[in-house]
């Protein structure tokens, strides 16, 4: 088979002036797909991200993924993570989808857009669990499942001295750059998440950056407004 073919399909739901149209694509990966096909599926999701809302769904085959903190330690998915960081993609599958694993995956550029994620079990001689959702043509903003880190309730001192008490000469003895990274990645994922808890992250005025406030907002109106000689201030 031509590695530049991929088993994928790709449909455009119209929609309203008001909420556009959404691109929909369903995608199978198989398990010994080469460097040379994921290529191709990373050029075809970059050109789709574009578009003003996308919906990327399928088996995607990267059992090895740690979707809790973006990371994995082979070549290839870590290749795929690029992709859906490259392109500003939310992964929005929470549980296993097949034997412990999470292979199936839904992928979105819009918070929101996607909703009332379920797993439904087998269909038939299949081992995949199935997936329902609804794609929201109104999308909602008011529920975000976004968490983030609550630094402002960490206890920055357990912290130091959880990770104080590692013997790192030991621990990364022997290894190489990539090894002793990923052995400190996990010590440092686990003390965070034992001294500092999250928070759901609030999607209200999310376009605007947090240091546009009120104030810096009337002052910058203000400068841009018309002096009497017509021309606008400096």
């Amino acid at each position: 088979m031509d590695e530049e073919l991929n088993e994928s399909l790709w449909v455009r739901i119209k929609g309203s002036t008001a909420t556009g149209d959404i691109i929909a694509g369903v995608y199978y990966r198989p398990p010994d797909q080469g460097d040379q096909a994921d290529e191709a599926l990373y050029r075809q999701t970059g050109a789709a991200s574009r578009s003003q809302a996308l919906v990327l769904m399928g088996d995607f085959n990267h059992p090895h993924i740690c979707w809790r903190d973006n990371t994995a330690e082979h070549k290839q998915p870590r290749k795929f993570l690029e992709c859906v960081d490259d392109n500003f993609l939310l992964q929005v599958i929470e549980d296993p989808t097949r034997r412990g694993a999470m292979l199936d995956l839904v992928l979105t550029n819009k918070e929101g857009l996607v909703g009332d994620i379920k797993l439904k079990g087998s269909l038939g001689c299949s081992d995949h669990e199935m997936v329902e959702f609804r794609i929201l043509r109104a999308v909602r903003r008011a529920h975000s499942k976004l968490t983030t880190l609550d630094f402002r309730r960490a206890d920055f001192g357990l912290f130091r001295d959880l990770l104080g008490r590692i013997p790192w000469d030991k621990a990364l003895e022997g290894r190489g750059a990539q090894e002793s990274w990923l052995v400190f990645k996990g010590h440092l994922l686990q003390a965070q998440e034992r001294c500092i808890p999250t928070k759901r992250k609030s999607s209200k005025n999310t376009k605007r950056p947090p240091r546009m406030n009120k104030e810096l907002l009337d002052k910058v109106k203000q400068k841009m407004k018309p002096t009497e000689g017509g021309s606008k201030g400096r």
